[in-house]
């Protein structure tokens, strides 16, 4: 993710960053020109059609169909924006989690004990490291998939769950601390909530991540967006002459855009322009864990 002013508009109107949805759609507005040019000189030039053509009626059907096209595209990318910020809600909890329990235990523990702060140190923090790293692999995105991934190795059978691996340490040598009569039962409980909080978290990441838009409604959208673009020229060619062969690529780029931005919000841990910095967060949290539990 990169930090911009959202109130340059000269820098955001005229300035292409590599994400853009013009620089990913050019192709397809330049053969949607080409479409339309052809379609405008069939029909002007070849068949000679007047303006009172039946044919010119097509647009009263784009004229319907828009407005069930916006409300389709309207609804896609709420969902996705939502999926976005219920991810960087999750990991605002996470920091909040982290600190919470460094805090804690640097209150609970003793301050001579330096090998078992130099422990949750290292495992406090771990725990967002693996997150992130277990959020960005293939294991990640196909471990709710039916079909079989031999492509990936090994690894995603064998491969444990890295985050689980962590939290169970942590809760491992806290359970310790209370056995050896370090922490109190009470004190225990409190770090508790914590403890939980690690995997629900975990669990809500998880969810983001395994759980796109329904493939028959996205497959639905890009057929209704092609279909609508397609038969844009056949009507509008009567009012519109030869500008159809500017006028359609830019509806189709303002549709497909719509599209391009939800798909790109819709996985927000992945490493795509607008995606959420959990590596530089998780960094954060190292950075912050140490800080509290100073030897």
């Amino acid at each position: 993710m990169e930090i911009y002013n959202p109130k340059e508009w000269l820098k955001a109107v005229f300035y292409l960053h590599k994400s853009d949805t013009l620089i990913k759609l050019y192709p397809y507005l330049i053969i949607t020109a080409i479409y339309s040019g052809a379609i405008a000189f069939y029909e002007l030039e070849y068949l000679n059609l007047s303006a009172k053509s039946w044919v010119k009626n097509i647009t009263i059907v784009h004229s319907l169909l828009g407005f069930a096209l916006s409300l389709v595209l309207v609804f896609r990318t709420n969902t996705a924006y939502d999926r976005w910020w219920e991810a960087r809600k999750q990991w605002g909890a996470l920091t909040n989690v982290s600190r919470n329990l460094a805090l804690k235990l640097n209150g609970l523990l003793e301050e001579e004990d330096a090998a078992v702060r130099h422990f949750y140190r290292k495992a406090i923090p771990m725990y967002s490291q693996s997150l992130f790293a277990f959020l960005r692999s293939d294991y990640t995105t196909y471990m709710l998939d039916d079909h079989e991934h031999p492509e990936l190795g090994d690894a995603f059978s064998t491969k444990k769950h890295g985050p689980n691996q962590v939290a169970a340490l942590i809760f491992k040598k806290t359970n310790l601390l209370y056995k050896e009569g370090k922490i109190s039962g009470e004190q225990f409980l409190l770090l508790n909530n914590e403890l939980e909080g690690l995997t629900n978290i975990c669990g809500a990441c998880e969810r983001i991540k395994n759980t796109p838009i329904p493939h028959s409604y996205s497959s639905f959208i890009k057929k209704f967006i092609a279909l609508f673009v397609a038969t844009l020229p056949i009507g509008y060619v009567f009012s519109l002459g030869y500008f159809v062969i500017v006028a359609v690529p830019f509806i189709l780029y303002i549709l497909a855009s719509l599209e391009l931005i939800a798909e790109a919000n819709e996985d927000p841990f992945g490493l795509d322009y607008d995606d959420l910095p959990i590596e530089k967060m998780a960094d954060n949290m190292k950075k912050h864990t140490h800080e509290l539990l100073h030897p």
